[in-house]
């Protein structure tokens, strides 16, 4: 399978499938083990290269699950996904849950709180050898969109991500390993998150594949006045965008759409900034 960034052109649809009844978009539709493997080889058949499985949601105000309840949705659907071409992640921020999805066949932990929520989960992705996405988030998610604020919010999230990069790394997760994530919309203002989006460049410049995820979110819709389930556009063009400014992976509900314009960036754009070769799988 191709790796995110080994050339210039190169990028990775990351289609999103949401275990949970509370997810902001999708909340409830692929609560069933059997509904959520049908949409994740939907979203395969579609063009994602990897497919983020998780089980609890990450949305502002979202509630805590635990453990257990959480492997309880993941596990069928990455065992379901056996012999998936798509690459499995299990988006977590515990190592129990992460520990349980590797066993059954994931190979990616997304980890929103970039290690930070759980101090045994770098250990576990380094002993592994899973490839994982470190996120910023200022805060958590029941208060990160309570009035966040940054003195200059580009050059915070690069030191932030720079810093837990140096942390996993310490921790022994090879380098390569690792994908880096700017959080658009986890504690930040639409300001914010047009800012990041404009100098995203900055970010890439850390040597890292950088992975945007702005599928359907509320700045969208602040901009265009669109509900979330007509949000489709918005996100296609914050993706385009980001890929012209270097990022290669994008987490979408909507794989099919942003995987052609992304094929039609990529063979029209010129593109400035080549991440270094990664083993992501």
């Amino acid at each position: 399978m191709s790796e995110p960034g080994t050339r210039a052109g190169a990028f990775r649809v990351v289609g999103i499938v949401n275990v949970t009844p509370d997810s902001f978009s999708d909340g409830g539709l692929y609560l069933d083990p059997d509904a959520a493997i049908a949409h994740a080889r939907d979203l395969e058949e579609e063009g994602a290269a990897i497919l983020d499985i998780g089980g609890e949601s990450t949305r502002p105000g979202a509630e805590p699950v635990g453990a257990d309840e959480e492997r309880r949705r993941v596990l069928p659907v990455i065992e379901g996904m056996a012999g998936s071409q798509a690459q499995l992640c299990i988006d977590t921020s515990k190592a129990s849950v992460a520990a349980a999805a590797l066993h059954a066949g994931a190979t990616f932990v997304n980890d929103v709180t970039a290690f930070r929520g759980d101090p045994e989960l770098a250990g576990l992705v380094a002993s592994s050898g899973a490839d994982c996405c470190l996120m910023h988030m200022l805060g958590e998610p029941r208060t990160m969109q309570q009035d966040p604020r940054y003195e200059e919010v580009v050059s915070e999230v690069k030191a932030f991500l720079e810093e837990r990069m140096s942390f996993a790394i310490k921790e022994g997760v090879a380098e390569e390993r690792i994908v880096l994530d700017p959080g658009i919309g986890f504690g930040k203002t639409l300001e914010h998150n047009l800012e990041l989006l404009r100098r995203l460049d900055e970010l890439v410049a850390l040597g890292r594949p950088v992975m945007v995820g702005t599928s359907r979110k509320s700045f969208l819709g602040r901009i265009t006045g669109r509900d979330v389930d007509r949000r489709v556009a918005g996100t296609i063009a914050t993706n385009v965008l980001a890929y012209e400014r270097g990022a290669r992976l994008f987490r979408v509900h909507d794989v099919a759409p942003t995987h052609d314009a992304l094929a039609v960036a990529a063979a029209t754009v010129t593109t400035r900034w080549t991440t270094p070769t990664s083993s992501t799988k």
